[in-house]
C-alpha cells in the first residue's frame, strides 16, 4: 500500500509542486494520474521512490516511512520500485539483453560489477522478462536497431526483471504512435493482472487512461481534485480537472471526490 498523508512539495525556487496530498493506493491497483502539464503529476509519482523528497507530511509504502530513509536504505527501497521514463533511458549501443541485465547491477558483488559477469539466474530472469513483453527474439539485437515501441518494451522488461512490487511510469507512451502506444498499454494491463503488481502511470493521453486504468487521479495546481473509478469519469469531471469548471460535480451527484 502507498499512502500520502498531508504531503507537500516545494522546490528550492519556491514553486509549490504538491499541496496537501492525501491518497491511498492499494496493492494491485492500476492507477492513471492525469492533468495539465505542470500540474504536479510527475512530482507526485517521483516522490514515491524518493527521486524527489517531500517538504512536509508523510509518505508510507508498505509500512516504510519513505521520507525517513537514508543512504543505503534508499537504494534498497528503490529496488522494490520499477521506474519507466518517456525517454526509455537505454544504452543504445549494446544489446537488448545487456540493457535488461543492467537492472541487476545494484545487487552485484564488486567483482561482478568490475567484470560485467552476470549469474545464470539473472540471465534467465532477464530473458523471461523479455518473453513477457514479447521481444525475446530481439535479445541479442542492438537497441539502436529497434523501433520506439520496442525500446519502450525493453525498458519495461528491464523493470520486470527487478521483480518489483510497484511500477511507476512517467509518460511511457508520450513519444509513441497510437498503435504502438496501445501495445505498450496492453503490456501494462497484462502484467498488472498476471502479477498483481501496482502500476501507477502519469499520462497525458486521457482516452488511454480511461480505457486501461481502473482508477483515475486528477491533479490540478499541485492538488488532487478528483479520485475515482475510470468508468465514472465524464466530460464534467474532465472539465473540472483541466479547467477548474465545476459543472455537475460528479456522475452520481456527490461532491466529496472534489476538493481544492
Amino acid at each position: 500500500m502507498i499512502e500520502f498523508i498531508n504531503v507537500g512539495k516545494t522546490y528550492p525556487n519556491n514553486v509549490r509542486a504538491l499541496d496537501n496530498i492525501n491518497l491511498k493506493i492499494e496493492k494491485g491497483e492500476f492507477v492513471a494520474i492525469i492533468g495539465l502539464s505542470g500540474a504536479g503529476k510527475s512530482t507526485l509519482i517521483r516522490c514515491i521512490n524518493r527521486m524527489h523528497d517531500i517538504s512536509e507530511g508523510e509518505l508510507i509504502v508498505d509500512g516504510v516511512k519513505v521520507d525517513a530513509l537514508k543512504g543505503k536504505e534508499i537504494r534498497t527501497f528503490r529496488q522494490r520500485i520499477g521506474m519507466i521514463f518517456q525517454s526509455f533511458n537505454l544504452v543504445t549501443r549494446i544489446s537488448v539483453l545487456k540493457n535488461v541485465l543492467v537492472s541487476f547491477v545494484p545487487e552485484l558483488p564488486f567483482w561482478r560489477k568490475v567484470t560485467g559477469i552476470f549469474s545464470k539466474d539473472q540471465k534467465i530472469r532477464a530473458l523471461t522478462a523479455l518473453d513477457k513483453v514479447g521481444i525475446l527474439d530481439k535479445a541479442y539485437v542492438r537497441v539502436d536497431q529497434l523501433s520506439g515501441g520496442q525500446q519502450q518494451r525493453v525498458a519495461l522488461a528491464r523493470t520486470l526483471a527487478q521483480q518489483p512490487d510497484i511500477i511507476l511510469a512517467d509518460e511511457p507512451i508520450a513519444s509513441l504512435d497510437p498503435v504502438t502506444a496501445r501495445q505498450v498499454m496492453d503490456d501494462f494491463t497484462r502484467i498488472n493482472r498476471e502479477t498483481d503488481m501496482s502500476i501507477i502511470l502519469n499520462i497525458h493521453h486521457v482516452e488511454m487512461a480511461l480505457e486501461y486504468a481502473e482508477r483515475i487521479i486528477g491533479v490540478r495546481e499541485g492538488r488532487v481534485v478528483y479520485d475515482g473509478k475510470a468508468e465514472d469519469v465524464n466530460q464534467d469531471v474532465l472539465d473540472f480537472i483541466y479547467n477548474g469548471k465545476t459543472g455537475s460535480p460528479e456522475p452520481d451527484g456527490r461532491e466529496e471526490k472534489y476538493y481544492v
